[in-house]
């Protein structure tokens, strides 16, 4: 991190007030808070610290550190400096990208004994565990694509492909879905949907949390002829497995059209393509490449939180998102079927 902390405190303070004015753009501040919920605190790359992001979740702080020579001196500084401005912090982790171990890449416990175990969004509480992987395990920046699932799709059959922790896909079963199928490679973050699903009194049935690869899973439900309303397919930026891989930057038609058969007449797809180098005209280009054939069309595009991007942007993005906000792509198509 090539500054001193008296260079990083202003651009920390100017984005700290953002986080606490009662009059923000924000979608949620931290003004009379109740300290359940999730924001970003400071996003570096725009706001002034290309290799620094504080995330908050209930009462615990998460610092990504994506330096190559983490600087600890500047860590506690950043530490010390938040635990002042938000005096209600409980717990501290710092995730170090270019760690020497896969503990200190997952997360490492700095202060407190006890990080949040859950956060509350929409009234919706969601089960976390912040050290489980890289990330924290919950995205931010999808805030708004729980608040659209929340509000439509009550009802409606929805498959969400790729759930990680499955918060997507327990909005829509607190919005009324009328049932929620979750797939992931991984049965560890799914365990972590079925946890969120206790959390708010939810039905846990077994059979819909399912860990299986995306390919083989779009099969069995094609050989069953299972279909749904909404289908939801938020793939990783790559990964490859001996089933198939998934290139986001390159092959978002190709997994779009794997899904199409699943959904019902009048259906949802909620198209999600967070490739940084992918820019929002190509994918644009590629949605409406799908379009063409008057089976699917774009219903609304589905933007990311102000707070997550950051408000004072000093840097800008490695690729133009435009139409959409910020490089994770959020389409929502309406669905035909012959």
């Amino acid at each position: 991190m090539d500054m001193t902390f008296d260079s990083l405190r202003p651009y920390l303070d100017q984005a700290f007030a953002h986080r606490l004015n009662p009059d923000s753009a924000s979608h949620q501040t931290l003004s009379g808070s109740s300290h359940e919920e999730a924001l970003r605190l400071f996003n570096g790359f725009y706001e002034g610290a290309p290799s620094l992001v504080l995330d908050i979740y209930g009462r615990t702080l998460v610092i990504h550190d994506y330096t190559d020579q983490p600087n600890n001196e500047l860590i506690a500084d950043v530490v010390q400096h938040t635990r002042k401005s938000f005096n209600w912090l409980q717990a501290g982790i710092l995730k170090t990208r270019n760690g020497t171990s896969p503990e200190d890449k997952r997360g490492r416990l700095i202060f407190g004994s006890r990080p949040d175990r859950k956060i509350k969004e929409h009234g919706v509480w969601y089960a976390i565990d912040l050290t489980m992987n890289r990330d924290a395990g919950f995205y931010l920046d999808t805030y708004n694509l729980r608040k659209w699932l929340l509000e439509n799709v009550r009802g409606k059959s929805v498959l969400n492909t790729f759930a990680y922790t499955g918060s997507l896909g327990v909005a829509a079963f607190a919005g009324g879905a009328s049932s929620v199928i979750q797939t992931d490679l991984n049965r560890i973050f799914l365990n972590l949907a079925k946890d969120s699903f206790s959390l708010n009194n939810f039905p846990i049935q077994k059979q819909n949390f399912i860990a299986q690869d995306f390919f083989p899973a779009v099969s069995r439900f094609k050989t069953g002829k299972q279909t749904f309303d909404c289908v939801i397919i938020d793939p990783p930026f790559f990964s490859s497995t001996s089933r198939g891989k998934v290139d986001l930057e390159h092959e978002s038609e190709r997994l779009i059209n794997k899904i199409r058969p699943l959904i019902n007449d009048g259906g949802y797809l909620i198209a999600i393509n967070n490739a940084v180098f992918l820019s929002g005209a190509e994918y644009m280009h590629s949605l409406e490449k799908l379009c063409k054939d008057g089976y699917l069309s774009i219903r609304e595009l589905v933007p990311v939180p102000e707070d997550f991007i950051g408000y004072d942007r000093i840097s800008s993005p490695i690729t133009d998102p435009a139409p959409f906000n910020h490089s994770t792509k959020i389409a929502i198509l309406d669905v035909k079927r012959k």
